[in-house]
Order: C-alpha cells, then structure tokens, then sequence
C-alpha cells in the first residue's frame, strides 16, 4: 500500500521560492509517475508537473513553466517541487500523487494514490 506524505509548505511573499516535499512509503513501480497537483478554493484540481520514476522525464503546466522544478531521490522515495518566483496565483493546496504513466498526464483520473496536501501561501 503506498501512502504519500507532502509537507514544505507555508507563507511567501510574490517572487520567493519554496521547496516542497513528498514522502512515499511502500512499493512505487518503475512504471509510476509522481505528480504535483494544485486546488484553490473555488477552483478544480489542477496538474503542476509530473516526473517519470524510470526514467526522469518531466510534464509542466504552461502556467509554472521555467518557474517550478520537479525532481526526485528514487532512493530516498522522495519528490520535490521547487517552486521559485512565485505569484499569488499559485496560492493553492497542493497535492503530491501517484500512478501509472501513460494516459494524458495531467488527468487527475490517473493518478490511484494521493497525499493530503500541503497550503500554499503567496501574498
């Protein structure tokens, strides 16, 4: 049973960074991918970038593009998201997720394991 822990996040101000955290336990195939998603209130869930476990390959949102890094410690069963010059807009929960690649990457459908999510502040 994988089970999938965020934290790292908090409160910046427009234009600093944060870096978050996901922490997996149990058995994350080769043939997963991890997720960042995003939910503001009002607003449906939304994907923020996707890491391949194999191989490493990324996925962005237009909107966090040459802003947010995604990476991973497959050793460490660890994801992060490095979030730089952030904007109000990305005031959000945000949710770290699992499940097989393939599909159309950013569909909330593809993903079976989900954390429960980190706030986002930016002011």
């Amino acid at each position: 049973h994988v089970q999938l822990v965020e934290s790292g996040g908090g409160s910046v101000q427009a234009g600093g960074s944060l870096r978050l955290s996901c922490a997996a336990t149990g058995y994350i195939s080769s043939m997963y991918c991890m997720g960042w998603f995003r939910q503001a209130p009002g607003k449906e869930r939304e994907a923020v970038a996707r890491i391949a476990t194999g191989s490493g390959n990324t996925y962005y949102a237009d909107s966090v593009k040459g802003r947010f890094t995604i990476s991973q410690d497959n050793a460490k069963n660890m994801v992060y998201l490095q979030m730089n010059n952030v904007k109000p807009e990305d005031t959000a929960m945000y949710f770290c997720a699992a499940g097989p690649c393939g599909g159309t990457w950013a569909e909330v459908g593809q993903y079976n394991y989900w954390g429960q999510g980190t706030q986002v502040t930016v002011s």
